[in-house]
């Protein structure tokens, strides 16, 4: 395209030694009309970028003389409102981390949508530009990252993160068990500017509801019976560092309260004490419950709540991210060769029957039996009928799904609808799924609302946050009896 700006008044600078993508986004961006410019190589882009042309640049970060992300600093010295947009296809953790530390827009792994890119460009052209950190972090290693998986689902948690390593903005990490929630909190401490500080976990379903607050407030000397000598609490422990408070669900609500003071007023006294100490932490909490519904039960502070759920970060379960199982199993048997167990592999039989197993466990559930296969079996390549034995035996030992006292509403609806899919074999359900779900759940949810409020129509509609006249239409549309003055 030529030298001048577009009718967009935008040109857009291209990296990529990949000349086939390259192609595409010219394609796609000059079709937009912007002025598109591509090179294959960083000199380029960098003579450009110095040379003052250019309103966005789009650059991977492997390219044949430069490493796209040492290029960023160096554009950000001399251009600092220029937005650079990263794409790579080595999508792990440390790739969003250090093109976030390095003053890049956005960054995007590849292979990405189209028109996701044309979005995060429009906006680079719209937004004012944020300011950044000074401070970078170190190079890291992308050998030992503390999370494995390069699929959509991972990455998404990636660029979170990412965002998230350079704030002390509180952050609650749900999932279901052994979805690796304690490796979320420890990445937002070892990559974040608290790195240098201590990280200290509690997991509150582990601790006598008595002592709680013992624990994480630490306790004067003759405090309680047995309280000997002054004991210093997490939150002190913790200090100018991170404190991670694992299955805050299960969190007595006294102490719940005692917590949401400490996070409100930045101090809080031990135990028998009298004197206000000041904390300097930040809190990242986790629970595999759904604590809105905890909440609407009365057993867990709505205040408390939002205090903690600053950002929400949700981690899949394993069975939403299959396609991370091989690099999970190297990571695992790697694992196991450092700590003296025999070297192994799987073949690609066993590694397709892995994808099929539900996982209810998820990652840790994997790494076990990994584990167990480097441990007990003396081949070097396993195959098909070692997982299968080990699959059998797991699934004799321990339900394949959550049990219905303990599942949470997602879980239950996934365990219906799991079942009805299972019920249709190879065929698919029949169309409009989708509504006669809805309806098969706005059933009864109005109807228990009805009878909470004791058929008060004005209370049920405040109650569900539905207009009055939306309610009544409903009730018609499903046909449900009101019974007034009863409960």
């Amino acid at each position: 395209m030529s030298d001048t700006a577009s009718a967009d008044g935008a040109t857009i600078l291209i990296a990529d030694d990949d000349r086939a993508i390259r192609t595409v986004l010219s394609r796609a961006l000059g079709g937009l009309d912007y002025d598109v410019r591509m090179t294959g190589n960083a000199a380029t882009l960098w003579r450009w970028v110095s040379e003052g042309i250019g309103d966005i640049v789009i650059t991977d970060v492997v390219m044949p003389d430069e490493n796209g992300l040492d290029l960023l600093p160096r554009i950000r010295k001399i251009r600092p409102d220029l937005r650079v947009i990263v794409m790579s296809a080595q999508n792990t953790l440390m790739t969003a981390v250090k093109a976030n530390e390095r003053g890049a827009f956005e960054y995007l792994p590849k292979p990405f949508d189209l028109n996701e890119l044309i979005r995060v460009v429009r906006r680079a052209l719209t937004e004012r530009a944020a300011p950044r950190r000074a401070e970078e972090n170190g190079e890291g290693d992308d050998d030992n990252l503390p999370l494995i998986g390069r699929s959509p689902a991972m990455q998404d948690i990636y660029r979170v993160l990412a965002r998230l390593v350079g704030t002390d903005l509180s952050v609650l990490v749900t999932g279901e068990s052994g979805t690796g929630k304690e490796l979320v909190a420890r990445a937002l401490h070892d990559y974040g500017k608290r790195r240098n500080g201590p990280f200290v976990a509690i997991n509150m379903a582990a601790i006598p509801r008595e002592l709680i607050e013992s624990e994480l407030f630490g306790h004067e000397k003759g405090a309680f019976s047995g309280a000997a000598s002054r004991t210093t609490g997490r939150f002190e422990q913790a200090d100018g560092g991170t404190l991670f408070l694992d299955e805050i669900g299960d969190m007595p609500l006294e102490a719940q309260t005692r917590l949401l003071r400490v996070l409100q007023d930045g101090t809080f006294t031990t135990v028998g004490g009298r004197a206000a100490i000041r904390t300097n932490v930040r809190i990242v909490a986790a629970t595999h419950r759904d604590l809105r519904q905890i909440v609407s039960q009365g057993l867990f502070r709505e205040d408390l709540y939002y205090r903690l759920n600053v950002v929400p970060l949700r981690l899949p379960p394993l069975r939403q991210r299959t396609e991370d199982i091989p690099d999970l199993v190297r990571h695992f048997f790697s694992q196991g060769e450092e700590e003296g167990l025999p070297a192994k592999s799987l073949d690609s039989d066993a590694v397709a029957r892995l994808k099929t197993h539900r996982w209810p466990g998820n990652v840790r559930e994997l790494e076990n039996l990994i584990r167990r296969l480097a441990a007990l079996y003396s081949e070097e390549r396993i195959g098909l009928d070692a997982i299968e034995a080990e699959l059998a035996d797991t699934a004799t030992g321990e339900p394949l799904v959550s049990s219905p006292e303990s599942e949470n509403l997602a879980d239950s609806v996934e365990r219906h609808l799991q079942a009805y899919f299972d019920a249709h074999g190879d065929a698919l359900p029949a169309p409009g799924l989708h509504d006669r779900v809805v309806r098969e759940v706005e059933r009864p949810l109005i109807s228990l609302c009805l009878a909470a409020t004791r058929g008060n129509q004005i209370k049920a509609a405040e109650l569900l946050g539905l207009n009055r006249n939306t309610l009544r239409k409903k009730i018609r549309e499903l046909d449900i009896q009101i019974v007034r003055g009863v409960k």
